[in-house]
């Protein structure tokens, strides 16, 4: 199951302007512990329900991206999440790709595209994720960050809408904080992401296997009725759960575990 991700704050990260959320944020870090109640508190008094923070990075020029997460929402979630590949059907992810502003969602937003895209929407609600805002940060290296805050509101009608849009300001400043002042600092101090050593999921035990037997991104992703660009994230994921450099010797040490057969 993914792991979260244990946050650190940046020094000299507070500016002389923040919104008062943030500057409580971080006064609370340093007196207290820092915690996901913390987060969650946030999330809360912007009207949300949970946090979702998610991304690919890598630290170098050319260098393989591992993935890191860290979020408020259910353990079963993220279990459910990873186990399902729900990565590959979320419709969140390929609509706020192609936004420029923030992406603001309820299951009518996306019921109908598909079978698998409806059947996520559908379980996503029965664990309490019904509607949100999300979006992506895009950083340098073809490395990515998603954010999402979601809610158990099964419908963004008009009030909530407008709840929402007054919200926005806030919502994006928290994100991008969230990355700069603990993300970053936790990622570029190269601390190992939380998830590595987890256990592979049915799909990317499916993409290693495919990788061992020779098979491109490309060919995979025809296979599998998927974009390339969530085989790639499925082989983040799977190096940074294998401890891995590259592909490779992801291929190498799983079939000498035992994960894979080829």
């Amino acid at each position: 199951m993914l792991e979260n991700l244990r946050p650190q704050i940046a020094q000299g990260a507070l500016a002389p302007c923040v919104p008062p959320f943030l500057t409580a944020l971080v006064e609370r870090d340093r007196t207290d512990r820092w915690t996901i109640d913390t987060i969650g508190a946030i999330t809360r008094s912007l009207g949300f329900d949970n946090f979702m923070y998610g991304a690919t990075v890598a630290l170098k020029p050319k260098q393989e991206k591992n993935s890191y997460v860290f979020t408020t929402m259910p353990a079963e979630w993220i279990r459910r999440y990873d186990e399902m590949a729900y990565i590959e059907v979320d419709p969140r992810i390929e609509s706020a790709w192609n936004s420029a502003v923030p992406l603001v969602w309820d299951a009518e937003t996306f019921v109908g595209r598909n079978r698998r895209s409806d059947q996520f929407l559908a379980d996503a609600s029965l664990h309490g994720i019904s509607s949100g805002v999300c979006f992506l940060i895009h950083l340098p290296q073809d490395c990515h960050v998603f954010i999402s805050l979601s809610s158990s509101v099964e419908r963004v009608d008009g009030l909530r809408q407008r709840t929402i849009a007054r919200a926005i300001p806030d919502v994006m400043a928290f994100g991008h904080y969230f990355h700069e002042v603990f993300m970053r600092a936790t990622i570029e101090s190269n601390i190992a992401p939380r998830l590595a050593g987890a256990p592979l999921s049915p799909r990317e035990r499916e993409c290693l296997t495919m990788a061992a037997r020779g098979m491109t991104t490309d060919d995979i992703a025809a296979a599998l009725r998927i974009s390339s660009r969530t085989v790639q994230y499925h082989f983040d994921s799977i190096r940074t759960k294998l401890r891995a450099a590259n592909r490779q010797e992801a291929i190498a040490l799983a079939m000498y575990s035992g994960v894979i057969n080829v």
